[in-house]
């Protein structure tokens, strides 16, 4: 079964990502690389990816011709995602044991952050009776 784990970042988070002191920046990104290793070399991970700030995000639509309408301003929310993987494991526990994992990433001062991952199977396709 696949599920995606799904990081989310406050509103403000990205700057007060930013202002943390440099070693602990990079003690974070060295953890989240390590993390995504691990889990390629346990032979579970899809893909996985971080993703840059909502301040660089588009929102795009169809025109009524079909030509893309391109808004430089992003939907307002309280929390944007920043970040996702996807694994490939037996079970749902299996999917919440490594979103566990990826919760306690370290933050400010190495205090592990113990962030919400939002886990979601992702079904092999629609449910039968909609085929």
């Amino acid at each position: 079964m696949k599920y995606m784990l799904m990081m989310t970042c406050p509103k403000s988070g990205y700057e007060t990502f930013g202002a943390w002191p440099q070693e602990d920046l990079q003690a974070h990104i060295r953890f989240m690389v390590a993390f995504s290793r691990s889990l390629k070399e346990a032979g579970v991970l899809v893909a996985s990816e971080g993703l840059a700030s909502p301040a660089e995000a588009k929102r795009v639509r169809a025109a009524a011709d079909g030509t893309a309408l391109v808004d430089s301003g992003f939907a307002e929310a309280k929390e944007y995602l920043s970040g996702f993987w996807i694994v490939e494991v037996q079970s749902a526990t299996e999917a919440y044991t490594i979103a566990a994992r990826a919760s306690a990433a370290p933050g400010k001062g190495g205090v592990p952050m113990n962030m919400p991952i939002e886990v979601r199977q992702i079904p092999a396709g629609p449910p039968q009776d909609l085929r």
